[in-house]
């Protein structure tokens, strides 16, 4: 119904901005991530979704296209609502996502709050095929290179320095910006050479 919102941010609570359009205050449910882009006074565009119950109509605003794409396919999931969708979104940005459950990363997907152990390993066995950088219809984030980081030698090696101690949010800024085709040493020590470890 409502594909996004453009106007100033009239007010901003913890989860919440409210979007003046035409003289209508549109308030929106938001992730800490999309907050961090707002400021109260300025002008901004919020992609939306509406959802509806029986009980409520609530609206949510997004920053980003892909982060609305990856909050759709989050609650498409059984076990994760419109409020654990916000959670995992507010804790790591898309990007961050797909390689949690690219790489099988139960631990990094659990530092959203409201997401157990056995919801985690639901997200990954059931999107884990789903995600693809290069699709406009999946999380191709912005800035990010085009290509899918799901294939080639980046999940092995995000294992191998998630065994090192590193999380798929740890390596994930600096990983993403190498060629997946590069043998698993290649990928990992230049990973650790750009987080300044090597």
């Amino acid at each position: 119904m409502y594909y996004s919102v453009h106007g100033e941010v009239i007010n901003l609570g913890p989860g919440v901005a409210v979007i003046e359009c035409g003289g209508v205050g549109y308030r929106c449910l938001t992730t800490i991530n999309t907050q961090k882009n707002l400021s109260l006074g300025s002008e901004a565009k919020l992609y939306t979704y509406l959802s509806v119950r029986e009980d409520a109509m609530e609206l949510f605003g997004f920053y980003s296209e892909e982060e609305l794409n990856a909050y759709k396919t989050l609650i498409a999931v059984s076990g994760v609502g419109p409020k654990v969708g916000l959670s995992i979104l507010s804790a790591l940005t898309p990007q961050q996502l797909s390689m949690a459950i690219a790489s099988g990363d139960v631990k990094t997907i659990t530092l959203a709050q409201g997401v157990g152990k056995k919801l985690a390993q639901r997200l990954i066995l059931e999107l884990k095929d789903k995600f693809n950088f290069g699709s406009s219809e999946q999380f191709d984030v912005s800035g990010a290179p085009s290509q899918s980081y799901a294939v080639g030698n980046v999940p092995k090696a995000v294992e191998a320095l998630a065994v090192l101690g590193y999380s798929s949010a740890d390596v994930t800024p600096f990983i993403s910006t190498l060629d997946p085709s590069l043998p698993v040493e290649r990928l990992i020590g230049e990973t650790l050479k750009m987080m300044g470890r090597k």
